[in-house]
């Protein structure tokens, strides 16, 4: 199978994955051995196509990203992002390394797809009275509770998306709003995080890889904007539910197809 062609699958499984609650890095992971894809180019291709999907997001989101610079008095701003931001990027910094040399493993993503898929079902069970029920009704103790269930994603297979929509449900957000938010968080987090691993990852980037990755990059750009506006209208219908059985059902293939 040639190279591009491998993008364009991986391109479309990171799109599908990396807003949905379920966990895009597990199934990168699993697609990846599959077609033998597995090489330190792979690792820095997989943080190339992961921006293809935050590029969707910012045109999706243009409009209110704009008008988290406008620090309203009531409603959603810049401020709301960097307080969910702070525990994440604090732990992030001080366990980056051993994040990715210790808990990058089939093992790990294999048991954080199941407890990711626990707290989903946790957070829909439980009874929760909404107080926010749209993006500019959210509290700053509403946006740095939800940063801390952000912190969750840390470990890899949890889903940055499930532990911060069903932590959104939790603290007192419909579906919605915990979503959109989880998206806009995503937006700075994960260019802070894909740019500090294409530093480290530098020595592997090559001219040559330039159309390869542009291939991912588009494709995963293209298909997170469908994914995104698809899984507002199913999450609406179906709430987390179903998404945490199919976690499930992922974790035992990862178990079976890699040990």
């Amino acid at each position: 199978m040639s190279e591009h062609i491998i993008a364009i699958i991986m391109g479309i499984v990171e799109g599908l994955t990396e807003f949905l609650p379920v966990s895009s890095t597990g199934h990168l992971i699993l697609t990846g051995e599959l077609l033998n894809f597995t090489s330190e180019k792979a690792k820095t291709f997989e943080i190339v196509i992961q921006l293809g999907s935050i590029c969707a997001v910012i045109v999706l989101y243009f409009k209110r990203l704009l008008s988290l610079f406008t620090f309203k008095k009531n409603g959603l701003n810049l401020l709301h992002i960097i307080v969910a931001m702070i525990p994440a990027v604090i732990l992030g910094l001080l366990f980056h390394d051993f994040i990715k040399d210790v808990l990058f493993s089939y093992k790990t993503v294999a048991i954080t797809l199941v407890l990711g898929g626990i707290l989903m079902i946790y957070a829909e069970k439980k009874k929760h009275p909404v107080t926010s029920e749209n993006l500019d009704q959210i509290t700053y103790k509403q946006a740095f509770g939800i940063g801390l269930f952000q912190c969750l994603a840390l470990f890899p297979g949890f889903s940055r998306s499930g532990a911060t929509i069903a932590g959104g449900i939790l603290l007192g957000t419909n579906h919605k709003t915990a979503a959109e938010f989880s998206f806009l968080v995503a937006v700075p987090m994960m260019i802070a995080a894909s740019g500090l691993d294409l530093i480290k990852s530098a020595d592997t980037l090559s001219a040559n890889d330039t159309g390869l990755f542009l291939t991912g990059f588009i494709t995963a750009f293209i298909v997170a904007m469908m994914a995104i506006v698809f899984f507002l209208k199913l999450l609406a219908k179906v709430k987390l539910t179903p998404f945490a059985i199919y976690r499930f059902v992922l974790a035992i293939a990862v178990w079976a197809l890699l040990f």
